[in-house]
Order: C-alpha cells, then structure tokens, then sequence
C-alpha cells in the first residue's frame, strides 16, 4: 500500500470517527440544562462585551429585562451541577463560569479593536426579544463560546412500571492460601 493510500485510509478513518462522535452528540436534541447553559453563555458574553467595550448600562438593562428569565435558568445550572457533581456541584459550577468568561474574554482580546464592533450589535438584538421563549430561541440560534461540553441530554424514561433496583456492585474475593 503507497503512503498516499495510507494517508487517504487515515484519513477516512478520522473523517469517520469524527462524523460518529458527532452524531453521538447530536441526537441529544433539546434539554433544560442545555437552554441552561446556552442563556448562561450569552449573559456572559454581554457582560464581556459590556466591560470591554464600556457598555454596563446596556448588559444592566438586558438583565433587568429577563431577571426572572435568568434567575430561573441559573436555578436550572444549580440542579445540573448538584446532580451531576454531587458535593464539589459549587466548585464546578464557579470553575465552568470562570472558564466561561475566560474563553470569552480571550477571544475579545484576540478579536483586537474589531471586537466591539462585532458585539455590540448583540445588545440592539437581545434588546428587541420580547419573551423568555424568544431569548431561549436567540440563544439556541446564536453561536456563542462555551468553555467546555456538557451532557445535558436526560435520561430515558424507564418503560417498566416497576421502579428500577440498583446495580449490584460486582465484588471480587481472592482466597489466601
């Protein structure tokens, strides 16, 4: 087999495993910790570009408007954590924040003197949502920066009408001769 064949079957291999992961990913569809997490981006976002760019009075009027909206979606990032991380649920929960604005912070920096340019548009757009369901729909429409990626898809209904029994624990013993 030439190097150019092994090349070319590398990188058909690699086309692949992105394109499963991908769809492994994808078909996760819509949760509340994902609109969670989304709207928790967005705010971030506004509140980078709203220092940067000398615009508090715009991010403060953005959060007066959906205060309830974004109280309650933070209440829904509080459930993810806790259920996900258990007792370090508040040392993930601020870790995923400041990553959040960290990533956030350095693609401004990276952007240069274009970068208020580019986001400030975001406050003429958020400012003209009427509804906590037209900002949940700017926030899927909107591609903004995430730190990281969460599963937040829920799990399966159980289709049984008994509850579910624990997994046993698979213990392992050795005898001492």
């Amino acid at each position: 087999m030439s190097s150019f064949s092994r090349l070319l079957a590398a990188g058909v291999f690699a086309a692949g495993v992105l394109q499963s992961s991908y769809s492994l990913a994808a078909p996760c569809g819509h949760s509340s910790a994902h609109e969670a997490f989304a709207v928790q981006a967005l705010k971030s976002e506004l509140m980078v570009t709203a220092l940067s760019c000398s615009a508090q009075d715009r991010y403060n009027a953005f959060v007066a408007k959906f205060r309830s909206n974004l109280l309650s979606e933070e209440q829904t990032l509080n459930s993810y954590f806790r259920t996900t991380y258990g007792r370090s649920a508040q040392r993930e929960h601020d870790d995923y924040i400041t990553q959040l604005a960290n990533v956030q912070s350095e693609k401004g920096l990276s952007a240069g003197t274009i970068f208020c340019q580019q986001r400030m548009a975001m406050f003429d757009e958020v400012n003209a949502l009427e509804t906590s369901e037209d900002l949940s729909n700017y926030t899927e429409a909107k591609d903004v920066t995430q730190p990281a990626s969460f599963e937040t898809c829920a799990a399966p209904a159980s289709t049984s009408s008994r509850p579910a029994r624990p997994a046993r624990r698979a213990t392992r013993t050795t005898r001492r001769a």
